[in-house]
């Protein structure tokens, strides 16, 4: 008699662990602290002795940062994941919640999708959108190049206020180390995550008491940001913080913990009111601001863009994701708003076959497909889309010494004239791409 056995369904691997440190006694409440970019959670020390005195408190590294074994996480979502498993793991069910940029982003996370593991949050120096997609990317493209010695040669100008880094130089230095000894792939996926990072129009549905804190000289996610974090969450009140830049906790430690503290304290057990709590020195703001309203990347009038089946649209949202996300907002921005009635219909066929048809295939990656497509550049002698597709090269991963080559295969097989005439666009490109800010 033959026994017929069904095959086991391969299981799911649960996502790697964090790295992590616990403080405090075990049976208080538990709060965690969580890091930004390019920082380990020794950024919270300064904290940690008031905070024990109410909290056991958690923290815990990105990814590649701080000696974390290097898995990068290519989304917030998947980092707020790995932090999920590893709660899980301990037994930690509830807590409280501070992050601190795209830890802010992942506290967000949390009470937007997991509302029910969020007892309080509080949120420094983030934004429901960090700058621009394309800020983010071409700061990968910069890590991929030269290393992460520019970005941490200048992480201080970031993150804290000039007069804060002359008179503290021991603290400058800690700074700088911290972000060279972080892993570069670590680091450019976090830029990813960074990139693709915008709940502006979900704000509304996080449900938890909020406290909002920046510094009123924070020129990566200032004021402006955390005002419209404030505006969108039905129950936060927002905090300014005189005299500090971008890495608040570290440059005014007693002013952070004094309002994380009461905040927690009081938050964690009501509700209250939404306001804004105004340190001295720092004038009131103005009524929050109402909610941002979405702005249309392209007016085009409804007579040019025909009617589209549900595969065609499916195809399209699609294909003008890839698109932002190859060729960057900007770029995309331009070319949507310049088609006009004319040429939408080319920008849809381009977006939705292209983009959503071929760029969206599994078959290969997106750094083979920029191969392909430089090398069909070069033999068609289409040099503006080449600049273009250079920099979407560089953004998929590609380094320079790669795109060299393949304008090397090229000259072999399309030519030498076309080759030459290759070079010089896409020499131009990689030096304006690869140079680091001064």
């Amino acid at each position: 008699m033959s026994e017929t056995k069904t095959p086991a369904t391969p299981a799911i691997p649960a996502p790697p662990t964090l790295q992590y440190r616990f403080d405090g006694p075990e049976e208080a409440p538990v709060l965690i602290l969580g890091p930004s970019l390019g920082t380990t959670w020794h950024m919270w020390d300064r904290q940690i002795p008031e905070l024990l005195k109410q909290w056991r408190v958690f923290r815990f590294d990105l990814p590649g940062h701080g000696g974390a074994p290097a898995h990068p996480a290519g989304s917030v979502a998947e980092v707020t994941a790995r932090l999920l498993a590893t709660l899980d793991a301990l037994g930690v069910q509830r807590f409280g919640y501070a992050g601190c940029a795209l830890g802010g982003a992942v506290g967000i996370e949390l009470a937007l999708r997991h509302p029910e593991r969020v007892a309080s949050l509080a949120l420094v120096a983030a934004s429901p959108r960090f700058g621009t997609a394309d800020e983010f990317r071409q700061r990968g493209v910069i890590v991929r190049t030269n290393g992460l010695d520019p970005i941490a040669r200048t992480s201080p100008d970031r993150w804290f206020t000039g007069g804060f880094a002359a008179a503290q130089p021991a603290i400058t230095e800690w700074a700088v180390q911290m972000v060279r000894t972080t892993d570069p792939g670590c680091y450019i996926a976090a830029c990813e995550a960074l990139a693709a990072f915008d709940v502006r129009p979900e704000l509304g549905r996080i449900g938890v008491p909020t406290l909002v804190l920046v510094g009123s000289d924070d020129q990566v996610t200032g004021p402006a940001e955390a005002r419209t974090l404030v505006a969108g969450i039905p129950d936060a009140r927002l905090a300014v913080v005189p005299g500090a830049s971008h890495l608040v906790p570290v440059e005014q430690p007693a002013a952070v913990t004094d309002l994380l503290v009461h905040h927690f304290a009081t938050a964690w057990q009501q509700s209250y009111d939404t306001g804004q709590t105004v340190l001295p020195g720092i004038p009131a703001a103005p009524v929050p601001l109402a909610p941002p309203q979405p702005v249309p990347v392209a007016e085009i009038a409804p007579a040019a863009v025909p009617a589209r089946t549900a595969g065609q649209a499916d195809r399209y949202e699609t294909g003008l994701k890839i698109r932002r996300e190859v060729m960057g907002d900007a770029h995309v921005d331009q070319e949507l708003a310049r088609a006009g009635d004319f040429s939408g219909d080319f920008q849809e066929f381009v977006t939705r076959s292209a983009w959503g048809e071929i760029w969206g295939r599994p078959g290969l990656d997106r750094r083979t497909r920029s191969c392909v497509t430089l090398t069909a550049l070069v033999t068609g002698g289409h040099l503006e889309d080449l600049a273009a597709h250079t920099r979407a090269a560089l953004r998929n991963g590609l380094t320079p010494d790669e795109i060299k080559e393949v304008l090397l295969q090229a000259a072999v097989y399309c030519g030498v004239p076309a080759a030459n005439s290759a070079f010089r666009v896409v020499q131009q490109v990689i030096r304006e791409e690869t140079t680091p800010a001064e």
